[in-house]
């Protein structure tokens, strides 16, 4: 059992660190990041440009357009219900943004920087540091950000707004934010620990429940999967 609570600790303590879908910077980039990050006036960056802002689960990212225009990707179910474009192009509610994470819809929208940026500071190519390709030229950037607005299919992990800013400025799709998720559930995977944990968790159900193939199958499949995955 003591095992078992310290197995628990760990896990909090690792879940508690790890901000869901963030860059994965080290605490150096940390600090660096927050010394860099400003409101940017429209004037101080440059078409092509690649912005990311802090969200309260993940960074948020897209592409400056000029003219005070961000083109971003962004999950929304209102494009599946209706046509209306002026309806469309109003400021997403969290509501529209789950419903479209569930569905798998998103836009790639043009906002205006004020919108984008949602009151949080702007970091400007501040990836270019990280990423081993170089950066495409920013009319490049620009231009292919632009043929991609419109109605695209959206996944959490494979084709979000970090994979999209990617694609435009440095020509391949990427997402460390995605990364730092999956080394997550890896490492949680790989702990053995999980399947006695699932199991206890499993029999609890049954004997709360009990027997019923909702109960009886989870507590049975999913630590067999643990097992092997690990």
């Amino acid at each position: 059992m003591l095992q078992l609570l310290t197995f628990l600790v760990e896990k909090l303590s690792l879940l508690s660190k790890f901000k869901l879908f963030e860059s994965s910077w080290s605490d150096a980039e940390d600090v660096d990041r927050q010394r860099h990050a400003h409101r940017c006036p429209a004037t101080t960056v440059r078409r092509g440009d690649l912005l990311e802002v802090p969200r309260t689960l993940f960074t948020h990212y897209g592409i400056y357009l000029g003219d005070n225009k961000v083109a971003h990707l962004i999950p929304d179910i209102l494009p599946v219900l209706t046509n209306d474009q002026k309806l469309i192009s109003s400021v997403i509610t969290n509501k529209r943004l789950i419903l479209g994470c569930m569905y798998r819809c998103a836009t790639v929208r043009v906002d205006t920087l004020e919108d984008f940026a949602y009151g949080s500071n702007i970091l400007v190519n501040h990836m270019d540091r990280t990423m081993k390709s170089q950066a495409l030229s920013n009319e490049d950037v620009a231009k292919r950000a632009e043929k991609l607005i419109g109605d695209i299919p959206y996944s959490l992990l494979w084709n979000n707004c970090e994979h999209f800013v990617t694609y435009c400025r440095y020509g391949s799709a990427a997402s460390r934010q995605t990364e730092k998720f999956c080394e997550c559930l890896k490492s949680i995977i790989r702990d053995q620990r999980s399947v006695i944990i699932t199991s206890l968790l499993g029999f609890i159900s049954i004997v709360s429940f009990g027997m019923a193939p909702a109960t009886t199958l989870p507590t049975f499949l999913i630590p067999f999967t643990l097992w092997m995955a690990g």
